[in-house]
């Protein structure tokens, strides 16, 4: 539980979640992104679908582009306060 704990409260946690969601969501998409329309479904739903994948696919790399220069500037920042304090 206390590993679970300090996982959690990471600084790292937050971006690595988003970071590992993108990624999964890509994955997944890559391998049965089309699915949806091969099954027989009203209109409307399949438009919903539709614009659903469409924001995901549009706003995930964004999130993943966030999330990665998130962190990479946590690591260089806190490799720069170690180095710091060994000088």
């Amino acid at each position: 539980m206390e590993t679970l704990k300090k996982v959690v409260t990471n600084e790292y946690f937050p971006a690595a979640a988003v970071l590992s969601g993108v990624i999964l969501f890509w994955i997944l998409g890559f391998f049965g992104g089309l699915s949806l329309l091969s099954t027989r479904q009203s209109p409307v739903t399949t438009l919903t679908w539709m614009m659903f994948v469409y924001a995901a696919a549009v706003l995930s790399p964004l999130a993943g582009l966030v999330a990665a220069i998130d962190l990479v500037r946590r690591w260089l920042r806190n490799r720069q306060a170690s180095t710091a304090e060994t000088a």
